[in-house]
């Protein structure tokens, strides 16, 4: 019975964020809540879980400080996480650790599963997290830990010790065959999170929760960079109005003004 592992990511909820009169965005007012692809993510690994047995480990790095403020929105995506059939979480909250940097993110999610003394036969992730859409953390954790991996899978099933998945490659579907140990980032198109029971929430409560510091684990390193401001993009329409006396001068019109802002090209 193969050990999983699923990433799941505290991010910034994108719906709350404001901008001020200056254009500023302030980060520390934004709430925190479990990444929208990660609730795939952990929906297939529970479905995995349920036909393959094993332990079914939930992951989350805490990246968005300070841990003082953040800890509840933290404990509650993890939470949730737990809800829905993980069996144990592993987290790490640090103030040492800060967004904008993945590569240091994929070091502590790989310390944090040796210092926990599992090593997963499959990983899986979200192919993006909702606040910075990167999609770097699973293709750097796959390398460090030297696994395959597997990117944009809408469709996964494993027999026998080896994994065919469909990915998303918009233009067509690649299907592929790979062997266990993967680490494997999938889209929304996977499935269709369940809700958890009133029940799964009671006994989330009972399900055991690992902390570390970033000082805890091995090889994580100082941060190589930070997100230092963010700045909301100011957007001004021209609100030109085209008149005309039919609907074919209107649309000539309006087709001389897209060709001279170089959005068609005649």
């Amino acid at each position: 019975m193969p050990d999983i592992a699923v990433l799941v990511k505290a991010s910034l909820n994108p719906d709350m964020a404001r901008i001020g009169p200056d254009g500023s965005v302030d980060l520390s007012s934004i709430p925190l809540k479990i990444s929208d692809i990660d609730r795939n993510a952990v929906e297939e690994a529970v479905r995995l879980k349920e036909k393959l047995g094993g332990k079914l480990y939930a992951v989350s790095i805490l990246t968005w400080g300070p841990v003082k403020l953040r800890a509840k929105d933290l404990r509650l995506a993890v939470q949730e996480a737990l809800a829905k059939g993980v069996d144990e979480a592993i987290i790490v909250a640090d103030d040492e650790l800060t967004p904008g940097d993945q590569a240091t993110t994929a070091k502590a999610i790989k310390a944090a599963l040796e210092k926990h003394g599992i090593k997963p036969d499959i990983i899986l992730a979200g192919e993006a997290t909702i606040d910075e859409v990167t999609s770097q953390v699973p293709g750097r954790l796959a390398s460090l830990l030297g696994y395959r991996y597997l990117s944009f899978v809408r469709k996964l099933d494993i027999d026998d010790g080896r994994i065919v998945a469909e990915r998303d490659l918009e233009d067509y579907i690649e299907i592929v065959e790979a062997s266990l140990p993967v680490v494997v980032s999938v889209t929304q198109e996977i499935n269709e999170p369940r809700p958890p029971t009133l029940l799964q929430i009671r006994r989330a409560a009972r399900k055991p929760i690992t902390e570390y510091k970033a000082s805890d684990l091995e090889d994580v390193g100082k941060p190589m960079r930070k997100i230092v401001e963010v700045r909301g993009i100011q957007v001004k329409r021209k609100q030109q109005i085209i008149e005309g006396d039919s609907l074919e001068e209107v649309a000539e019109k309006l087709i001389e003004a897209l060709t001279r802002e170089g959005v068609l090209k005649l």
